[in-house]
């Protein structure tokens, strides 16, 4: 028998011997595992998973102008997409109008540009919004879009407790790794827990967030810091809720989690069933949550990260493999990127093969026929204990620095991240941490060449309607639904901040611009300057 060593580790950084042992996975079936559907959830949130329910197919998408963007979706649709999941480009995540001086040059760049409520009748055209639940990536004016989406459904005669979808809504993942903040921390905060109270009572089958790893691990964490500083960020979202009077059990059976696929399958398998068994028992022994606030329900998008624009066909590959890790792991809901994103927006092509890549998994693979398949994998059970008790130890961490918020303030999140980042790129150029295709088994091929969209034609083309709506609208209706704003959240707090997203839509529908709503905002609780 070969001998046992600890020389190799998995990507972040846990020792992997050459075989494993009955006694080196020691686990209580009943605390640590239990059935599929049973607390602690290591196993699954649903007893049948996949035999039941296949997860949500949720191709990201948006780019250039709403119609265009509408487009994209309903070719998505056709092909056997389940669910929208909608990117907006940086002058809607930043809160700046296309007419802006600081949008100019990035409209409809990365994402879909969304002014006003018009644009939003214009992405979601012909699209069944009782029917259909749509993801929107965006978080500083999370409010805002949510708000323009309500407007939409209501002037088409549908009631909001028939909506369902999520926004992204995590604004404390935008200070550590992403950027797209506008507020400072405190009434950032403050309005996301006043989404979680609007959502409740008004839009029950809405997640009014989405606690993202994925944007952590995109910024280059291990994996058991995505796990640590996801439930770090956690703990401070429900701790300001329920200072801010709301009981557990009304808004935490809807929050809902946003993580990674990277390519090292078991590592991935175990983090997302670490994972689980984290949460469960985290909102169960700090919280005193009902069961169903302890099922963890997560999105998945495959490692944009690990694209390379070497060789891009073989992401095909890499995809396909972290395709499997997020079914292995349990999650609810995936979006699977295209080979070319390393280079560009994704061809329609690219999109239609990644959405494919979860088609012959769910159909053809088999895995989908039994929860869990790999429990009781010596391997994986060590791993996910592993992870978990690694991943605990860092959030303890975090604690013991005050929460989240503090950490944030102090640099800690974004040190740790930039110190595993700057350790990956150095294995990685001293080939100790094999690329395909960038550090071996490289090879002359030349690079693939995308088409670019005219850009400065789809930014004139949003300037028009943009133009167009406002010379259209009642600008006295406009100027009081804004003053009304200004009003509320300049005496507002954490305790009632629900009270603002009723009239973020009263300007909504008086089609108040997205730029308008956030300057009014911005007057009340000022600009957010992270300190140097």
């Amino acid at each position: 028998m070969p001998a046992r060593d600890d020389t190799r580790t998995t990507p972040a950084g846990v020792p992997l011997e050459p075989f494993y042992r009955p006694e080196d996975a020691p686990v209580d079936y009943a605390r640590d595992l239990n059935d599929p559907g049973s607390f602690p959830f290591t196993r699954g949130v649903q007893s049948s998973m996949y035999r039941g329910r296949l997860w949500t197919m949720r191709q990201y998408a948006g780019f250039g102008t709403a119609s265009e963007t509408n487009a994209r979706f309903h070719t998505l649709l056709a092909a056997g997409q389940t669910g929208l999941s909608v990117a907006f480009d940086l002058p809607t995540q930043m809160g700046f109008d296309s007419d802006s001086p600081r949008a100019l040059g990035e409209v409809g760049r990365v994402g879909v540009a969304i002014d006003t409520v018009d644009d939003m009748h214009a992405l979601l055209a012909e699209i069944p919004l009782d029917e259909v639940s749509t993801s929107m990536t965006i978080n500083a004016t999370a409010a805002t879009l949510l708000a323009m989406y309500i407007v939409v459904a209501e002037e088409r005669g549908i009631a909001r407790a028939k909506l369902s979808g999520t926004v992204q809504n995590d604004i404390l993942k935008e200070y550590i790794a992403r950027g797209t903040y506008i507020y400072p921390p405190g009434p950032s905060l403050a309005l996301v827990t006043g989404i979680f109270a609007f959502c409740a009572a008004e839009v029950p089958l809405w997640n009014p967030i989405s606690i993202s790893g994925y944007h952590m691990r995109e910024a280059g964490s291990t994996a058991v810091q995505e796990l640590a500083f996801t439930f770090a960020n956690t703990i401070e979202y429900v701790s300001r809720a329920l200072a801010a009077g709301l009981a557990i059990d009304t808004f935490a059976p809807r929050l809902s989690f946003f993580f990674a696929a990277h390519s090292d399958l078991f590592e991935e398998v175990a983090k997302f069933r670490a994972a689980r068994r984290i949460y469960a028992r985290l909102m169960r022994e700090r919280f005193g949550a009902s069961e169903a606030s302890c099922r963890l329900r997560f999105h998945t998008q495959t490692g944009g990260v690990t694209l390379t624009a070497q060789q891009p066909l073989t992401n095909v590959v890499r995809v396909t493999v972290q395709t499997l890790a997020a079914v292995l792991g349990g999650t609810q809901s995936l979006h699977t990127n295209g080979y070319d994103e390393a280079l560009a927006l994704p061809t329609v092509s690219a999109a239609t093969l990644a959405l494919r890549t979860q088609q012959v998994v769910a159909y053809e693979s088999g895995v989908a026929g039994t929860a869990d398949p790999l429990a009781g994998s010596y391997y994986v059970e060590k791993l996910t204990t592993e992870l978990e008790e690694r991943a605990l130890a860092l959030l303890a961490r975090v604690e013991a620095l005050g929460g989240a918020a503090r950490a944030i303030e102090e640099g800690f999140f974004q040190e740790e991240i930039g110190r595993s980042a700057y350790e990956h790129q150095l294995r990685v150029e001293r080939g100790e941490t094999i690329v395909v295709g960038v550090n071996a088994f490289t090879d002359d091929e030349p690079p693939l060449t995308i088409p670019a969209p005219d850009f400065r034609a789809l930014e004139q083309e949003q300037l028009a309607r943009l133009g167009k709506t406002k010379a259209a609208r009642d600008q006295g209706a406009v100027s009081s639904a804004l003053a009304a704003l200004r009003a509320a959240s300049a005496s507002d707090s954490a305790e009632n901040s629900a009270r603002l997203m009723p009239l973020i839509i009263d300007a909504a529908r008086a089609r108040a611009t997205l730029g308008e709503i956030a300057d009014t905002l911005a007057s009340a609780w000022g600009m957010y300057r992270p300190a140097s």
